[in-house]
């Protein structure tokens, strides 16, 4: 994906931002100059040790070479591009179909507008978090645990049973803070199971809906009962969590109760690493909780991410809890099909139903996170969380509504675009690049003067805001410049 264009045709520079560039590592493309000696070109081959693994004379007669033992593709380009006799040679890049789609029915029919929203049913589109295009990155957090805080969850419905986590010791699914057991089977109100399906249902199984999360360990820690718990229960599971290695905690709940205890069990599960979701609550209407607090989604504990929650329409919802300071960004919670603790299967028996509220945009941000995690294992759970933040898309409906302004993108979450753009510089024969991306990500600035054979000319790792500067000292008449990096 490309970013910024600008472009100056006489002495000026021109300017790309790119995104990822992925290639084949066994061979590379070239295209033999006009009026250059075809034989020449043979034997040059030859002395690289290279082959011509396909030609394609109508097409400028563009060449497929196969790398040679011990080569690589840069060294081998760099060896053509001086040869002479090529008009270019270049990676043969990887190209993906425009969109990974699971094959689950709901989401092929629409109904899962949160993740793929193309105007349907009245909706606006691409007021989603662009699912599709993220999942060409990641679909799998297999090896990322997500506690789900809440009335438990059906663990024998065919669209969760084998994204539940298992208990090593006992091979329960979790843990029930009223009894004390490892069954934390839900109840009557399938609040905990309808958050399960959003965060996590299987993708791609051909059953139901799928979660943001293709696969995932949901842990089912229930602290809630007939929708109710307490802070005793609450921090039981809190307990149990941190002990089983979970690294997300979602709690879908609140109150307007201000309690130490459950405050230090949320720092508790900071010290472990434990990022906490916590949704913003509902009100008829919503209701401004920087100057009626709401917790836990007003605690100022760092590893706290609050959610409001938006409509298929980018709207924040009618009911919807916001609040510049205390709600960090919002995700959709509006009109969410999702699974339902009635049945394990069929759509009449209530295996699945409609739902809103931000119960059910934190699970969106809980898949997410998890994706997140599995994708840059070795960042913490500040550096996750500012990644989160950084790729919300600005909304106009939550400009001073939340910390960000803007609703979740999972896919600048999992591979941020980098932007180039010309800044002014006091060096009367220089000018002066700015690179922006997601943050400590190497990137190369790279050099054409003809948009055929590109140099790189600069590596460097981005700051913690995702940034770096880069002096151009290289005289040319015509310049143009473009930035890749790894994913």
């Amino acid at each position: 994906m490309f970013g910024i264009l600008c472009l100056w045709l006489l002495n000026m520079p021109a300017i790309f931002g790119a995104a990822t560039l992925e290639y084949r590592t066994d061979q590379i493309l070239i295209q033999p100059k006009a009026g250059s000696s075809r034989a020449a070109l043979t034997t040059f081959h030859a002395a690289q040790g290279a082959k011509v693994a396909q030609a394609f004379p109508a097409v400028g007669g563009s060449q497929v070479i196969t790398l040679p033992a011990g080569e690589t593709v840069p060294t081998l380009i760099a060896k053509y591009q001086q040869s002479g006799l090529v008009e270019f040679a270049e990676p043969d890049y990887l190209v993906y179909a425009d969109a990974t789609t699971p094959n689950d029915p709901k989401y092929l029919d629409g109904t899962l507008w949160g993740l793929n929203n193309y105007g349907q049913n009245g909706g606006t589109a691409h007021a989603d978090i662009a699912a599709p295009e993220a999942w060409d990155v990641l679909t799998s957090a297999s090896n990322i645990v997500v506690a789900v805080l809440d009335s438990g969850i059906r663990a024998t419905h065919e669209d969760l049973a084998s994204n539940m986590w298992v208990n090593p010791h006992d091979g329960g699914h979790g843990f029930n803070a009223f009894t004390g057991t490892n069954d934390p089977s839900d109840d009557g109100g399938s609040h905990g199971t309808m958050v399960a399906g959003v965060l996590g249902a299987v993708g791609n199984n051909g059953k139901g809906v799928t979660g943001v999360a293709w696969r995932v360990q949901m842990m089912a820690c229930k602290c809630l009962t007939n929708g109710t718990g307490s802070d005793s229960t609450v921090i039981a599971c809190i307990d149990y969590a941190i002990t089983n290695g979970a690294k997300i905690i979602n709690a879908s709940f609140d109150s307007p109760a201000a309690s130490q205890a459950l405050s230090n069990g949320i720092v508790a599960a900071r010290d472990a690493g434990i990022i906490w979701v916590a949704s913003a609550g509902n009100g008829n209407p919503g209701v401004n909780i920087d100057v009626s607090p709401t917790y836990p989604a007003c605690y100022a504990i760092d590893n706290i991410v609050s959610v409001a929650y938006t409509t298929r329409t980018d709207g924040l919802g009618s009911l919807s809890n916001y609040g510049a300071t205390n709600v960090d960004l919002a995700a959709p919670g509006d009109q969410i099909y999702t699974t339902y603790d009635s049945s394990d299967s069929g759509y009449n028996t209530f295996a699945y139903n409609f739902t809103a509220g931000t119960s059910y945009a934190a699970p969106y941000v809980s898949g997410a996170l998890a994706l997140m995690l599995a994708k840059y294992p070795t960042e913490n759970y500040q550096q996750i969380i500012q990644r989160l933040l950084n790729a919300t898309d600005p909304l106009p409906s939550l400009a001073g509504k939340c910390v960000t302004g803007g609703r979740l993108n999972l896919k600048q979450a999992l591979n941020p675009p980098i932007w180039l753009a010309s800044v002014a510089s006091a060096n009367a024969g220089a000018f002066q690049l700015h690179l922006s991306t997601g943050a400590n990500r190497e990137c190369v600035i790279q050099m054409s003067t003809n948009l055929s054979s590109w140099t790189s000319i600069y590596t460097n790792l981005t700051s913690t805001n995702g940034t770096f500067d880069f002096t151009n000292l290289i005289g040319s008449p015509r310049q143009f410049f473009r930035a890749v990096a790894t994913p």
